[in-house]
């Protein structure tokens, strides 16, 4: 990752900080930039003791606090000049049996921090949204499309002082609640690799590159843009057979079928969000739609270039071969991590 702009005096507020990104932007920041300050905002005060032991750094203040509580993150929030949240409810079986829980975090606990952000004036705000916010099928995805709708109505609400904007990616390879950690479990126990469905396809995508995405988008953004970073794919069984070929593993696959809520590919950009988007080479940048409540704009005008378009999916992006997941997965400190525990 290259160095960014100064940061200089500059202090960044990270909400679901003790997450994996939270602690992967963290380390960057401070090995990185000059910054002044970083806030991590969390409820789990276990998590925040361990980074803290593990950090010792006086420019890491930790907050307890919920984003579901405005008035916690509202006082956190005081004297910060950009935030990136990504406190959520990310598993998806959760949210399908707890989908209010999903609601209360998702949404309502994002409308806390938007809304916190333009009443202490901070200068830019970058949510956090996934692949199953376009078309969502499950809770999960459903709270976190509204999210996205939330910035945009912000971002057209808001007079300038607050550029809003939102980075939208895939599944981060090996972080928590990931499949990469569970096949490797199932391989050092030699118990079976349990594949959900063949053929299904997931963006590849590494915990340094979400951070990238996050910094472009911050120093790239106008308000109510969406940034998506283009990445390769692979099938769930190729992935599984990379990993067995790391690990020099004999575990059998089982076939399972797919789990409560599962898309067979992932979308990170609709066709009709592909026709407005911007193209800038290593990302899209797809821009607010500036419409207002004049209906006819809706109902009785089309867009024809709309139909021109296909959608940006994991089926139809570049296909890893099995050789070149292992090279890609060989890259990431998860997995040479579990190599020398071997």
């Amino acid at each position: 990752m290259k160095k960014q702009i100064s940061f200089k005096n500059k202090t960044l507020l990270i909400t679901g900080g003790t997450g994996s990104f939270g602690n992967k932007m963290l380390r960057y920041f401070l090995n990185n930039t000059d910054i002044g300050e970083i806030r991590i905002f969390s409820r789990d005060e276990e998590k925040q003791d361990r980074m803290r032991n593990e950090i010792c750094d006086s420019k890491v203040k930790f907050i307890i606090g919920d984003v579901r509580d405005y008035e916690s993150i509202n006082k956190a929030m005081c004297g910060v000049d950009f935030v990136f949240h990504a406190a959520a409810l990310k598993q998806v079986p959760s949210c399908e049996f707890f989908p209010m829980e999903a609601v209360r975090t998702n949404i309502l606990g994002a409308n806390n921090v938007l809304n916190a952000a333009e009443n202490n004036k901070v200068g830019k705000v970058v949510v956090l949204s996934t692949d199953k916010a376009v078309y969502p099928v499950n809770a999960m995805g459903m709270t976190k499309a509204l999210m996205e709708k939330l910035m945009m109505a912000k971002a057209r609400a808001d007079h300038g002082q607050t550029t809003f904007c939102a980075t939208r990616y895939g599944n981060v390879m090996a972080s928590r609640g990931s499949v990469i950690p569970l096949f490797v479990k199932q391989i050092k126990e030699n118990k079976d690799i349990t594949v959900t469905d063949p053929n299904m396809t997931r963006f590849l995508m590494s915990l340094d590159e979400s951070v990238n995405l996050v910094l472009y988008a911050y120093e790239n953004a106008k308000s109510g843009d969406i940034f998506v970073q283009k990445a390769p794919a692979s099938t769930i069984m190729d992935l599984a057979l990379a990993l067995q070929k790391i690990f020099k593993a004999k575990n059998k696959i089982k076939v399972i079928g797919s789990r409560h809520g599962e898309k067979l590919y992932e979308t990170l950009v609709n066709r009709e969000e592909m026709a407005k988007a911007e193209d800038l080479g290593g990302f899209f940048r797809i821009p607010i739609d500036g419409r207002d409540l004049n209906y006819a704009k809706y109902v009785t005008q089309g867009d024809k270039e709309i139909s021109k378009e296909d959608d940006y999916t994991s089926h139809n992006t570049k296909r890893l071969t099995v050789d070149e997941v292992v090279e890609k997965l060989l890259k990431l400190d998860f997995i040479q991590n579990e190599l020398k525990q071997k």
